[in-house]
C-alpha cells in the first residue's frame, strides 16, 4: 500500500452548482447539460466564532478531538430547493488562518451513503487474518476487532438513521464482480434474488472455508552487506509485506465480503474497484445523485485513492466526509485516534469535513 498524496488546490469564491431540472438520460444530453449549469456568486464572508467548541470529539475512544484557536461561519455552500438535510461542514484554509465553519442544505433523495472498504474480515464469514504474519485490512487480528467495533458503534447506527431517505446505501469492495457476490450483492446492472442471495451466502461459506489461511514465519536470518546493512535489512524484511510469503498464495483473489457489522439491505449496492470510477460516475448520475456523504476505511489510504475514494467523487459530486465514521491506519499504536486526526485535518485542507452528530433531518431541528 502507497502512502496518501494530497492536493492541495486553490480556492474560488464562485463556487458552480447542478440546477438542472431533471437527470440526463444519454451521454450527448449530459454534456449539453453541463455546458448549461447555472451558477451564483458566492458571497465569501468569514465572521469570526468566538469559542469554538472541539470538532470531531463524540467519539474519543477512535477519534482525537480537532482542536484549532480560530473558526469562521461561513455562508451555505449547497442549498437544494425543497432540502430536507442538514449537513453542517467545514475545512480548514492556511489562507485565512483558521478553520472554516458552514451550513449546507442537502436533498436527501439526491444523496448517497458509500462506505468505504467495510471488509468482512474476522468476523465469522470465514475471510481471516493470515498466521502467524500475515496482514490484512489493520493488520492485526486485534486491530480488525477494534475497527468492527467502530463500524457497529458509529457507522452502523448513522447508515441505518438515513437509508430510508437517501437515494442509495453502497459499499465499495476491492477486485472485480466474481460469480459469488454476484449472487450476494446488487451491483450496477443486476440485484440478486432471494434465492440467489441464499445460494451465494453458501458458496460464500465454502469457498472462504477452504481456504488454507497460513503463511511463512517470520525470516530467521537476514543477509546483510557490509556497506549497506539498513537497505538490505529492510529489503528482506519490510514493515508491510501483504504478499503470498505471508499471507498464502490466492488470499486476496478470495471473494472479500461485506463485514457482518453492517445491516446489507437487498437494495444496497456494492462498487468493485476492479471495474474503475467512470463506471461509478455513470451510475450516480443516472440515479439523480448530487451529494455524498463518505464514510469507510482507511483514511490515509483507500479512503481518499480507491475507486469510491473522495479523490474521484469529488471531480464530479458535492462530498462530504464523514470525519468519525472513518479510520486511518495506526500502525505502532494500539489506538487510531491521532492517526485519524491527522488524516481528517490533511483532508480539510481540500475536502469538506462533516460528523455524524452535524447530519441532520430537517425535521428533527424543528
Amino acid at each position: 500500500m502507497n502512502g496518501a498524496i494530497a492536493r492541495v488546490a486553490k480556492c474560488s469564491c464562485v463556487l458552480i452548482l447542478m440546477l438542472s431540472v431533471r437527470t440526463p438520460t444519454s451521454a450527448e444530453e449530459r454534456s449539453e447539460a453541463e455546458g448549461q449549469k447555472a451558477t451564483r456568486t458566492y458571497q465569501n464572508q468569514l465572521r469570526r466564532i468566538e469559542n469554538p467548541k472541539p470538532l470531531l470529539a463524540d467519539y474519543p475512544e477512535f477519534f482525537e478531538p480537532i482542536i484549532e484557536q480560530t473558526h469562521f461561519e461561513a455562508p451555505a455552500i449547497v442549498v437544494d430547493e425543497d432540502a430536507d438535510l442538514e449537513v453542517r461542514a467545514w475545512r480548514f484554509s492556511y489562507n485565512a488562518r483558521g478553520i472554516i465553519e458552514m451550513p449546507n442544505h442537502l436533498k436527501a433523495s439526491r444523496t448517497a451513503m458509500i462506505m468505504v472498504h467495510p471488509w468482512g474480515i474476522d468476523d465469522g464469514q470465514g475471510w481471516n487474518t493470515p498466521e502467524p504474519a500475515g496482514v490484512a485490512d489493520f493488520c492485526t487480528v486485534e486491530k480488525n476487532h477494534l475497527a468492527a467495533r467502530h463500524t457497529r458503534t458509529v457507522i452502523r447506527p448513522f447508515i441505518n438513521s438515513l437509508r430510508d431517505d437517501v437515494a442509495l446505501v453502497m459499499y465499495s469492495l476491492p477486485g472485480s464482480r466474481d460469480p459469488i457476490r454476484h449472487k450476494l450483492y446488487r451491483s450496477f446492472t443486476h440485484q440478486p434474488t432471494a434465492e440467489e442471495r441464499k445460494q451465494g451466502a453458501a458458496e460464500l461459506q465454502a469457498k472462504l472455508a477452504a481456504f488454507d489461511y497460513r503463511g511463512e514465519p517470520l525470516p530467521s536470518q537476514l543477509t546483510l552487506s557490509e556497506d549497506h546493512p539498513v537497505g538490505d535489512y529492510f529489503r528482506q524484511f519490510p514493515g508491510l509485506d501483504a504478499g503470498a510469503k505471508y499471507n498464502n498464495d490466492g488470499f486476496w483473489s478470495l471473494p472479500i465480503p461485506v463485514t457482518t457489522d453492517i445491516d446489507v439491505h437487498p437494495t444496497d449496492v456494492v462498487i468493485y474497484d476492479g471495474e474503475g470510477y467512470a463506471p461509478l460516475r455513470e451510475f450516480l448520475i443516472e440515479q439523480g445523485v448530487r451529494h455524498i456523504l463518505l464514510t469507510g476505511y482507511a483514511t490515509d489510504m483507500c479512503f481518499c485513492r480507491t475507486t469510491a475514494g473522495y479523490e474521484n467523487l469529488s471531480k464530479d459530486f458535492n462530498v462530504f466526509l464523514v470525519g468519525d465514521a472513518s479510520l486511518a491506519t495506526f500502525p505502532a499504536n494500539t489506538s487510531p485516534r491521532f492517526a485519524v486526526n491527522a488524516a481528517i485535518s490533511f483532508a480539510s485542507l481540500n475536502q469538506l469535513i462533516t460528523q455524524v452528530s452535524w447530519v441532520r433531518q430537517k425535521a428533527e431541528e424543528q
